[in-house]
C-alpha cells in the first residue's frame, strides 16, 4: 500500500473517502480492461493501453511495417518498441508460453511482454498500415454471388465470369472485402469518398460514420467505381452525371439488397451503397411493436389511442434515416386485423409485412404517390399508409382521404412538430381541412445506445453541463455514463439505436391557433403549456436513465434550457 493510502487510512473519514475513490476507479474501467490489469498484476507484467484517449500511442509504428503481418495476426500481438536488443510486444495472454516461444523463434529476437486487451490488439492491427492485407486475408474465402431476377426465377451470377480481365482481379477482391466487412460490422451504408490524396472508405454504423480502411491510392479509384457500376448495371462510360442502381447478392445463405448511388465530385466519382438486409430484418419486423421503438409510457399511451381512431391522419416527421417508416410499420403491425384492408404506397417497399397490400412507387413508369393514392382509394381500403408527402397534390389527396373516413398514416420531412404545420400551409393546403383531419403529429430522431458491456460512469465538469444546457447545481451529483469501446461494440462505444419523440396533441386551442395562422413560436409555447415534451427533453431522459450520453444527444438535438429534475 502506498504512502498516500496509508495517510488516508489514518482516520475513519479518510478511510471512507479512499474506499469510495477505489470503488469509483474500479467501476470506471470496462470489464475487459479490468481483467487485463488483473492478469498483468498476477504475472508482474506491465499493462499497456494501446488506444489511449489522448492519442499518445505507446506503439512505434515503424515496427508495424517491419514485422510480418501474418505473424501479428497468427500470434495476436502488437510490437511496441525495440530496446537493449529486446523487442517489447503487447499480448492478451502471457500464459501461453509454448506459443510465445514459437513467436520468439520466428522473429529471432528476445521478447519483453506487456499485457493489453484482445480488443485493443485487434483494433490496432486493423488500423495499421497493413490494414488492406489483414482484411484481404480475413475475407479471402468470401466471394459475392450476384443474384439477378429472370422470368424463370433467380439466377446466381459468377462474378469472376463477369470480369475476366486480370487487372480487375485485385479490384474484385477489394470490393468483395469492403462489402464483406460492412456486413460483418452491422453497417447500414458504405461511403466511398474521393479526396485529393486518395479514396476513403467509411461505414455508417448506428447512424455515425467510421473510417474502416486506410486511404486507397487514387490510381485504383476509377477501376473501383467501374466495378461497382458493373455490379449495379450502370453506364461505366458516363462520369459527368449522377447514376442510381441496385444489385442483389448472396451472403451467408440469405439474399441482401444493395442500393447504389454514384455522384461526380471535383476529385472524381463518389459512391454510396445502402445495405438492405431484408430477410434478416423481416424476421424482426414480423413481431415489431411500438414497445421497442423507445416511447415514454405517457407518449406510448397517447400514440396508441391515436392509431386506433377510425379515421383521420397520423403524421410522423423527421429527417431521412430517423426511423419514421419503422415507427409506422410498428403501428400497422399493432392495428392490422382480418376485418380491415390496409394498403401502403412506398418508395421503395423496404420491408414486407404479412397481411398488408404494399405498392412500390415507380416514377419512371408514371406511378407517383399521387397517382397511386388515387388508385388505392378505388380499392376500398380502411387504412392507408403514404410513404412520404412531397408535393401539394399528394397532400391534398391524403387530407381528403382522412376527411372521408380513412385512417391515413404518412411522413413528411420537417425538423419538429411545429414546423410540419408551416410545411403543409406552404403547400397551399386549407388550414381548416388540415387541422380537421389531423389526429396527432409525432417528431422523431434516433440516438445511439451506449454499449452495455463497456459504458462507464463519470462526473461531467460544470463546463460540460453548461454546454449541454443543464444547471450544474441541479445535476452535479447525478450519475452520467460515457462511451468507451470494446469488442462487443466494435470499439465504437455504442451498440444499436433508440428513438426520441415529440408528440403534439391537437387540442381545440392548438387547432384554433393553426386556423388563425398564429406564429409557430406562439403555438409551441401554448403546446408546452399543455404538456408538450420537446425532443431535447426526451433525449435527456435517455441520458438520465443511462441509455445514452451527453455527447450523443448534443450531436443529434439542439441544446436548450429544459426544466428537468
Amino acid at each position: 500500500m502506498n504512502q498516500m493510502a496509508e495517510d488516508l487510512l489514518g482516520n475513519s473519514a479518510s478511510r471512507e473517502e479512499f474506499v469510495a475513490r477505489e470503488t469509483w476507479a474500479q467501476v470506471e474501467d470496462p470489464p475487459e480492461v479490468r481483467e487485463a490489469k488483473q492478469l498483468a498484476r498476477r504475472y508482474r507484467l506491465p499493462y499497456v493501453d494501446l488506444l489511449p484517449p489522448a492519442g499518445d500511442s505507446p506503439i512505434d509504428f515503424s515496427l508495424l511495417a517491419e514485422v510480418p503481418v501474418e505473424l501479428m495476426v497468427r500470434y495476436q500481438f502488437v510490437p511496441l518498441r525495440r530496446e537493449n536488443g529486446r523487442l517489447h510486444i503487447a499480448v492478451a495472454d502471457p500464459t501461453d508460453l509454448e506459443r510465445l516461444d514459437e513467436l520468439a523463434a520466428a522473429l529471432r529476437e528476445k521478447l519483453e511482454l506487456s499485457v493489453a486487451t484482445a480488443g485493443a490488439i485487434d483494433a490496432v492491427l486493423r488500423k495499421g498500415d497493413a490494414t488492406q492485407r489483414v482484411l484481404q486475408e480475413a475475407a479471402s474465402g468470401f466471394r459475392i454471388s450476384l443474384v439477378r431476377e429472370t422470368e424463370q426465377g433467380e439466377e446466381v451470377l459468377d462474378l469472376d465470369r463477369l470480369a475476366t480481365d486480370s487487372e480487375m482481379s485485385p479490384i474484385i477482391k477489394l470490393v468483395d472485402t469492403i462489402i464483406f466487412n460492412a456486413l460483418e460490422s452491422r453497417a447500414s451504408d458504405i461511403h466511398i469518398e474521393t479526396r485529393d490524396y486518395g479514396v476513403q472508405v467509411k461505414y455508417r454504423i448506428d447512424g455515425a460514420l467510421y473510417p474502416k480502411l486506410d486511404p486507397i491510392d487514387l490510381a485504383y479509384h476509377q477501376t473501383l467505381i467501374s466495378r461497382i457500376k458493373v455490379m449495379s448495371e450502370l453506364d461505366i462510360a458516363e462520369r459527368r452525371i449522377p447514376q442510381d442502381g441496385r444489385f442483389r447478392a448472396r451472403y451467408k445463405g440469405r439474399t441482401v439488397d444493395f442500393r447504389v448511388s454514384i455522384m461526380p465530385t471535383i476529385h472524381g466519382e463518389d459512391a454510396v451503397i445502402r445495405i438492405l438486409d431484408k430477410e434478416q430484418i423481416n424476421e424482426a419486423f414480423r413481431h415489431l411493436t411500438l414497445d421497442v421503438i423507445g416511447f415514454s409510457e405517457e407518449d406510448l399511451r397517447k400514440f396508441r389511442r391515436y392509431i386506433a381512431e377510425p379515421y383521420g391522419m397520423v403524421l410522423v416527421t423527421g429527417p431521412t434515416g430517423s426511423g419514421k417508416t419503422t415507427t409506422l410499420y410498428a403501428a400497422l403491425n399493432e392495428i392490422k386485423n382480418e376485418e380491415d384492408k390496409i394498403i401502403t404506397i412506398e418508395d421503395p417497399v423496404e420491408y414486407q409485412i404479412q397481411g398488408i397490400t404494399q405498392i412500390p412507387v415507380n416514377e419512371k413508369k408514371g406511378l407517383t404517390f399521387a397517382r397511386g393514392l388515387r388508385s388505392i382509394l378505388r380499392h376500398d381500403p380502411d387504412k392507408i399508409m403514404v410513404g412520404e408527402i412531397r408535393d401539394p397534390e399528394t397532400a391534398q389527396i391524403a387530407i381528403q382521404s382522412a376527411l372521408t373516413g380513412h385512417l391515413v398514416f404518412t411522413t413528411v420531412h420537417a425538423n419538429n412538430v411545429i414546423d410540419v404545420i408551416g410545411r403543409f400551409l406552404n403547400m397551399g393546403v386549407e388550414p381548416y381541412n388540415f387541422v380537421s383531419c389531423l389526429n396527432c403529429v409525432l417528431a422523431q430522431r434516433l440516438i445511439r445506445v451506449l454499449c452495455t458491456v463497456c459504458k462507464r460512469p463519470y462526473r461531467p465538469s460544470d463546463e460540460e453541463l453548461i454546454e449541454s444546457g443543464l444547471r450544474p447545481e441541479e445535476h452535479r451529483d447525478r450519475i452520467f455514463y460515457r462511451s468507451v469501446g470494446c469488442d462487443a461494440c466494435n470499439h465504437t462505444g455504442y451498440r444499436g439505436r433508440t428513438a426520441i419523440h415529440e408528440l403534439l396533441d391537437l387540442s381545440d386551442n392548438i387547432r384554433e391557433m393553426i386556423i388563425a395562422r398564429r406564429p409557430g413560436s406562439e403555438i409551441r409555447r401554448a403546446a408546452e403549456a399543455e404538456g408538450l415534451r420537446s425532443l431535447r427533453e426526451s433525449a435527456l431522459r435517455k441520458v438520465f436513465a443511462g441509455i445514452s450520453s451527453l455527447h450523443e444527444i448534443n450531436r443529434v438535438t439542439f441544446v436548450e434550457d429544459v426544466k428537468l429534475n
